[in-house]
């Protein structure tokens, strides 16, 4: 495990970035536009997200690269800008970061179904090699897998990941079933830790698909079924659409108090994800802030 991780698991909690795609939106991101191209056309843009959170208080920022796999870029025609695309993304982060926080490298599903023969496992962890040995090359000082609901993938990727030998972060999206407490493909928080950790992945979460309250006991079985760190980002609440825009009804204030409950039940990093910002990121900030002194002074 390298020099930077390590610091960041002896000095935790950690404080990561907020939400990027609606973040884009917010910019100027036209529906169906893919994001991660504005590393090339409008990397001044993509700059100004990252930056926003280190100055927040983010002390793990991601990449623009969570759609950039050569089996998502072929569905957009970008196939043949992939290396481009994941050499910027990590240079665009690491400038945002200054020295001032870690970059991790930020992978996606394929959109690809394991289950319905549309990929296969080989195919799933060329796919994701091939990424995580860019990002790796150029920089980036871990990988995160996020949003992934398909546990056959995710554990593919985790594998290839370890390949490079950097510090794999493996998230799982829970946002189905009765309680919410599933992946769109079924899987609980408890087989996800089992099998992520079997693979080898060295952090183990959550993020994306609803919101902090939901995360709260998400997090708490996730701590039971697995001894390592663990990765909650919730969205800031369910979106509700507004002249076609994804709209979030969770303040700042409320995703902050809420997180002393993910701190409790035992997250090692916090950030948010859709419809966090950076002012989400710096009220999360002082909670952890005060939580940790709270903590060395008891």
């Amino acid at each position: 495990m390298n020099p930077v991780f390590e610091r960041l698991l002896a000095n935790g909690p950690v404080v990561t970035d907020g939400a990027w795609g609606t973040m884009f939106l917010a910019m100027g991101l036209r529906a169906g536009e893919i994001g991660d191209l504005w590393n090339l056309t409008h990397p001044e843009r993509v700059e100004a997200v990252p930056r926003a959170y280190v100055e927040a208080g983010s002390q793990v920022i991601l990449t623009n690269t969570f759609l950039s796999n050569r089996i998502t870029l072929a569905a957009h025609g970008l196939a043949d800008r992939l290396e481009e695309l994941n050499r910027t993304g990590v240079e665009i982060s690491r400038r945002a970061a200054g020295g001032r926080a870690a970059v991790f490298g930020s992978i996606g599903p394929t959109g690809k179904l394991l289950v319905t023969g549309e990929v296969t496992e080989t195919e799933l962890e060329e796919t994701y090699r091939e990424q995580t040995r860019i990002l790796a090359e150029a920089g980036a000082e871990a990988i995160i897998l996020e949003t992934m609901g398909d546990l056959g993938e995710a554990v593919c990727a985790v594998r290839a990941s370890r390949e490079t030998g950097l510090p794999v972060v493996a998230c799982m999206a829970y946002s189905s079933g009765r309680n919410k407490d599933r992946t769109m493909m079924g899987v609980t928080p408890e087989q996800a830790a089992e099998a992520l950790t079997e693979a080898g992945a060295d952090v183990i979460g959550a993020n994306c698909g609803q919101g902090i309250d939901g995360y709260i006991e998400i997090c708490r079985r996730l701590r039971a079924a697995t001894d390592r760190p663990l990765w909650i980002k919730p969205n800031a609440g369910l979106p509700e659409l507004v002249e076609g825009r994804p709209v979030y009804r969770t303040s700042p204030e409320e995703f902050a108090a809420k997180t002393v409950e993910l701190l409790e039940a035992g997250a090692h990093f916090v950030g948010g994800c859709c419809g966090t910002t950076p002012e989400f990121i710096r009220q999360v900030a002082a909670t952890v802030k005060q939580w940790k002194a709270r903590k060395n002074a008891g």
